[in-house]
């Protein structure tokens, strides 16, 4: 007979492989349904709903997810204080591989749950425009938008290379980081040389 804290377990790895399935089917085909979600991941709509009472609630998951995964990566970036250009390559570096994952976040933030999305955003947005201030108040980055805005545009620029047709591979890694360092004002010399001592 399962005890608690197996059944518990069990229930997690259920939920957690739902949110792993909607990832994959949401990037195929952002309208898809709860059902679509269910019968991907091979359980009954009542177990989706078991978790998730709403689409809007496993939206607001996703998101919550992938905002704890950027921000730690980010902290990890932000950790050894580098130039504030070399800092945000590091970052996009580092974050490729869960943009790309959590790419359909793009797709649904312009949608009816953009207003849920945005402000789970919120502390995220606030790291990426202090790391921008900072650039900023060095002379690294360009001083004709505000930090918060011009931090937006940037790191929008690395969603929607994420969202192309470009492989989540060292291309699209490095084509995102070239272009938000210049969308951020960085000279295009620079841009190149940062982005090639990546690994």
């Amino acid at each position: 007979m399962p005890t608690e804290s197996s059944r518990a377990r069990s229930m997690n790895e259920t939920r957690e492989r739902i949110l792993d399935v909607a990832l994959d089917v949401l990037g195929e085909s952002p309208d898809a349904g709860m059902g679509d979600i269910a019968s991907a991941a091979g359980v009954v709509r009542r177990t989706v709903y078991g978790h998730f009472p709403s689409r809007l609630d496993l939206i607001r998951t996703l998101t919550e997810r992938a905002v704890t995964e950027m921000t730690a990566v980010l902290a990890e970036a932000t950790a050894a204080r580098a130039e504030a250009d070399a800092t945000w390559v590091e970052f996009v570096a580092r974050v490729w591989p869960v943009a790309h994952r959590y790419r359909v976040l793009l797709a649904l933030r312009r949608g009816e749950y953009g207003e849920a999305i945005h402000s789970l955003l919120g502390p995220l947005d606030e790291l990426l425009a202090d790391l921008v201030k900072r650039g900023q108040d060095s002379d690294v980055f360009a001083q004709h938008l505000p930090a918060g805005i011009l931090s937006q545009l940037a790191y929008g620029t690395v969603f929607a290379i994420a969202d192309s047709d470009l492989p989540d591979g060292p291309r699209g890694a490095r084509a995102a980081m070239i272009t938000s360092l210049l969308m951020l004002g960085v000279p295009e010399a620079r841009a190149t040389a940062l982005a090639g001592d990546q690994p």
